[in-house]
């Protein structure tokens, strides 16, 4: 027995024509060329009689009869197949056959859309922030960042480090059209990864959501790790910095468990106060600068200018590294499309608006007021530089007030760090990168607790194996973070080029596309590197080290179809050598063919219910050319054995397309791995029937693929929940 779609080395020969009486038998199907004018799968009479199948002459311009494989009623049993033998030793390949597909007429029930409905409007009430809560979420861990980026890149750049900050925070200009248009056009939780996952193939968007997690993490253990050394630098702990910082995740953790509503409320309440905070050390260091005069900032000018060359190269090379440091300040604006699905429609260009442009403020203000106040020195020795500030220009009242705000909105950086990893982490357990426990939540909140918790072991883990060590957390954290932002356009040109036809709201200049992809990206990511080396290596280590977990989680069934391998020949090695050993054996046609032992059964028996996961391709017409394509992006993408080839039609429309039943069946027999049926369903291809069809399949809509839709489409494909794997 073989599986389908392999041919027998028995060679029947087809029906011949001749001017004499022809039988054809009825297990022939007809692939008819365009405009031939003949239905598929109808022979054609004249004077009474059925047309022969044509010959090979004739075939090239008419009609080809093409014999389909012979199935038994109830769509069961195998075929006679010995042309390719099986790679397992005691697997035979009936095990690779999926089964004979069949066609369906599908009627949707009415609670079939009565689910469908009570979806999409859960769907809606999740879009539950405004432009000023979106913004708060991101916000802490964007304009917090200013606690732990001007050290760095007063270290590197000197006196220019005003200059660095504000070129750095100018450059986001060329990422804000980009996100924009993006969002626009898959307005998806989970982003870099959805948008990589709908625009190109599941493995780059699994290698993005590698980088995308550890970027999370590392915003996490940064902002919690940084408010404790903060703290620790103004008063004297009982215990290690580590400890407040583990103490500080641990709150945080609880803390989202209260939902994404609550959660946001409490990080725009952290945010108002630090940007009052903010406010009130420039309002007093611009008095305190007015009053004192420029004496300290030519001093710091002149101490600056003179520890280096003044050659232009010089200056050009401090403030490049002063630059690249300084996007770390924009640290948290890749956070923002990751739960874009819970902003309301039309708010996400004002939110990054409220994001961008206090950063462009406080970050060039407050530099340029800690070069004209604080002596150069002391800003390079490690101090809490905001703080001393704060104390130099009104006094100690002012320097508590700031370290307090920085240890809150440091730790509300923590938020936002959970809160994005959880939206992604949804996303990938909905694709079955991960497993589907990670979408449990908690009764009350509606908090996915699973992920949450997982996430918290994972930052706890990372800080862990670096010893505590915040530099080396953050220089990983540089390079990732860049790696992130690289994805965006790369994303929309990916986009572009893949999807060209999705509907958006806005177009980024493609120059702008290029420039940020092709310069920017590489420039900034080289002189990080250049800076510290050792960064490249924390972050190929650890970005490596994730991605190697959710490769194995993805492909799951492959995996054990290696380690079933290894087990298969050492079983049967060991079995021989016993058999050498005796000198007896029971004969290989007796045990060749069947699976050895409790545990190879156990694994048929597992790859088997893993594989048989529904898909489903929803298809507009009948070229077997796109049914083929999506077909082939289902077998590289996704472990299943089991695809629906699903069409909405209006009967008082076009009805159904004539080829599409005997196109499938031709597909069904192309590919013996996966059982392909065709589900044909009367009605219009909108987000109500296609939750219905969900719902009836018990299947989410994020396995029900489709090709891109044009401009004209009335829905999102956030609307529809599907994914787009063609052009």
């Amino acid at each position: 027995m073989a599986p389908k779609g392999c041919f027998s080395t028995e060679r029947k020969d087809p029906p011949r024509c001749d001017d004499h009486t022809l039988h054809v038998r009825d297990d022939w199907i007809a692939i008819e060329p365009p405009g031939a004018g003949t239905s598929t799968g109808e022979m054609r009479r004249e004077n009474g009689d059925l047309v022969p199948p044509p010959t090979f002459r004739d075939s090239q311009q008419g009609i080809i009869l093409r014999r389909q494989r012979h199935r038994p009623a109830d769509n069961s049993g195998l075929k006679e197949y010995t042309g390719i033998p099986s790679r397992f030793i005691n697997l035979p390949n009936a095990f690779e056959f999926a089964g004979w597909g069949s066609t369906h007429h599908l009627k949707l029930s009415l609670a079939d859309r009565t689910a469908a409905g009570a979806a999409l409007a859960k769907r809606r009430s999740e879009k539950i922030l405004g432009q000023f809560t979106a913004a708060a979420l991101a916000g802490n861990a964007v304009l917090g960042s200013v606690f732990y980026a001007f050290p760095a890149v007063i270290v590197v750049a000197g006196v220019y480090s005003p200059i660095c900050l504000f070129i750095a925070t100018l450059i986001l200009f060329l990422w804000r059209p980009i996100m924009v248009e993006l969002a626009s056009a898959l307005p998806i939780s989970g982003a870099p990864y959805t948008y990589l996952l709908n625009v190109s193939t599941k493995t780059l968007a699994v290698v993005g959501s590698s980088m995308l997690v550890l970027d999370f993490a590392a915003t996490s253990i940064v902002s919690s790790a940084t408010a404790a050394e903060y703290l620790a630098g103004e008063v004297s702990l009982p215990f290690p910095a580590w400890v407040l910082a583990a103490m500080v995740l641990v709150l945080f953790t609880i803390v989202s468990l209260c939902g994404v509503r609550e959660s946001a409320r409490i990080a725009l309440t952290v945010l108002s106060a630090h940007v009052l905070t903010m406010t009130s050390l420039i309002i007093a260091s611009a008095v305190h600068w007015g009053r004192t005069g420029n004496d300290q900032l030519k001093a710091n000018w002149h101490q600056g200018t003179s520890e280096h060359s003044s050659s232009p190269a010089s200056i050009i090379k401090q403030v490049y590294f002063g630059v690249c440091l300084g996007m770390l300040g924009l640290t948290g604006f890749e956070c923002t499309p990751s739960y874009i699905s819970r902003i309301k429609d039309g708010r996400f260009p004002a939110v990054f608006r409220n994001l961008h442009y206090p950063a462009i403020i406080f970050n060039t203000l407050l530099m340029i007021l800690v070069i004209a106040t604080i002596p150069l020195d002391i800003i390079r020795g490690g101090a809490n530089v905001l703080s001393v500030l704060g104390e130099m220009v009104a006094g100690k009242w002012l320097r508590i007030w700031v370290v307090c705000d920085a240890f809150i909105v440091l730790c509300g950086g923590v938020l936002t760090g959970i809160l994005s990893a959880c939206e992604l982490l949804e996303q990938l357990s909905r694709h079955r990168v991960l497993p589907s426990f990670f979408l449990k939540l908690t009764s009350h909140t509606k908090a996915p607790y699973v992920s949450v918790f997982t996430f918290a072991a994972f930052c706890a883990l990372i800080y862990a194996t670096t010893g505590a060590n915040l530099g080396v957390v953050s220089e990983m954290f540089s390079l990732v973070w860049l790696s992130v932002m690289a994805l965006f356009p790369l994303s929309l040109l990916l986009l572009r080029f893949n999807r060209g036809r999705l509907r958006r709201e806005t177009s980024a200049r493609l120059s702008t596309v290029l420039f940020s992809l092709f310069v920017i990206s590489p420039v900034i990511l080289a002189g990080n590197v250049a800076i510290n080396p050792k960064t490249a290596g924390y972050f190929a280590i650890y970005v490596l080290g994730v991605l190697s977990v959710l490769v194995v989680t993805q492909n799951k069934v492959a995996a054990l179809r290696h380690i079933y391998w290894v087990y298969d020949q050492w079983h049967s090695g060991r079995r021989r050598r016993g058999e050498e050993g005796t000198g007896r054996s029971d004969g290989p046609d007796s045990s060749a063919r069947k699976t050895s032992g409790k545990v190879g059964g156990k694994f048929v028996k597992l790859m088997t219910k893993m594989r048989r996961q529904v898909v489903c391709v929803c298809v507009k017409g009948d070229e077997i050319n796109l049914l083929f394509h999506m077909i082939l992006y289902v077998q590289r993408n996704e472990e299943t054995s089991h695809l629906k080839i699903v069409h909405f039609y209006e009967e008082e429309k076009d009805g159904v397309p004539s080829e599409l039943e005997s196109n499938a069946k031709i597909l069904d027999e192309a590919f013996p791995e996966i059982t392909i049926d065709l589900v044909l369903i009367e009605g219009t291809f909108d987000p109500q029937s296609v939750h219905a069809l969900a719902h009836h399949l018990d299947i989410p809509t994020s396995l029900m693929f489709m090709s891109c839709p044009g401009p004209g489409f009335p829905w999102s494909v956030a609307d529809l929940g599907t994914r787009v794997i063609l052009l």
